[in-house]
């Protein structure tokens, strides 16, 4: 397993980046492999929640193991508290970063597979919100969600009034990251609205993988967006299980998300 932390310059956010990588190339659960039956690896680009950063998930998550069983190339860039989303009047692109430019800086440096159904997105919280948003939006980059816990907040904060203030941020601050609070529905901030036109236009959309935990204080609107895709008949898979808002819960669900997505990862190797 090789463990990468990289410094990149990206013409989304016009500054040097940090992200966090995990390549198994030396993976120890498969076999060796002659270089001539290589093949590209498959890839994860995996968000972190609010007020958390690109190094969260190698240090508290079980993603190195989950990396190396899959043989899938993990990438965790930095959100910085914007939700993922792009901020026009400052140009920096935070969507656009997620969607395009790393993925393509990526396949540059890595060995990658370029296919659609081998390009996954991954979040918990913040970063569930940014993976359903930036999943959707880029459908033509990505073929499968893993949105963990979802802070699918643009539910809760449209059209909010100046003064506003709950146990995370202020209207200010919400503002500041989704731009007019009265236009955020129907925006290409909103989840929903993106679903929509994806369908209108007839357009394939990822596979879609949602968890939350029943005691989780994000429960309400990860059943709205659920509820939300079945009246509107889009495929996905929906899990509730006990848990807050916790790592036990997302080390759970990122295991299951992946074998959602890529079924049983090789069995460990038997001891001599």
């Amino acid at each position: 397993m090789a463990i990468l932390n990289l410094h990149f310059f990206s013409r989304c956010l016009k500054r040097e980046v940090p992200l966090t990588a995990l390549l198994p190339v030396d993976s120890p659960f498969l076999p060796a492999q002659e270089d001539s039956t290589f093949q590209p690896l498959k890839a994860l680009y995996l968000l972190h929640g609010y007020s958390g950063t690109h190094s969260d998930w190698v240090n508290f998550s079980r993603i190195r193991e989950l990396s190396d069983r899959y043989r899938i190339a993990v990438f965790m860039p930095s959100g910085e508290n914007h939700f993922y989303v792009d901020d026009e009047d400052k140009g920096a692109l935070y969507g656009e970063y997620i969607g395009r430019e790393l993925i393509d800086f990526t396949r540059k440096l890595f060995p990658l597979s370029s296919s659609r159904e081998d390009t996954l997105i991954g979040g918990l919280s913040m970063g569930g919100y940014g993976a359903i948003r930036n999943g959707y939006k880029y459908s033509d980059r990505y073929g499968h969600i893993i949105a963990l816990s979802s802070a699918l907040i643009p539910y809760k904060i449209a059209n909010m009034e100046p003064g506003f203030k709950d146990g995370i941020a202020d209207y200010g601050y919400y503002r500041s990251v989704f731009g007019d609070l009265t236009k955020l529905l129907g925006s290409d901030k909103d989840p929903e609205a993106i679903v929509r036109r994806l369908c209108e236009r007839g357009e394939e959309l990822p596979n879609l993988y949602m968890a939350c935990g029943t005691e989780d204080f994000l429960l309400d609107v990860n059943r709205r967006f659920h509820h939300f895709l079945e009246a509107n008949k889009v495929e996905h898979t929906y899990r509730e299980s006990a848990g807050a808002h916790t790592w036990d819960f997302w080390n759970e669900t990122i295991a299951d998300g992946l074998n959602w997505a890529l079924g049983e990862p090789p069995a460990y190797p038997k001891a001599d």
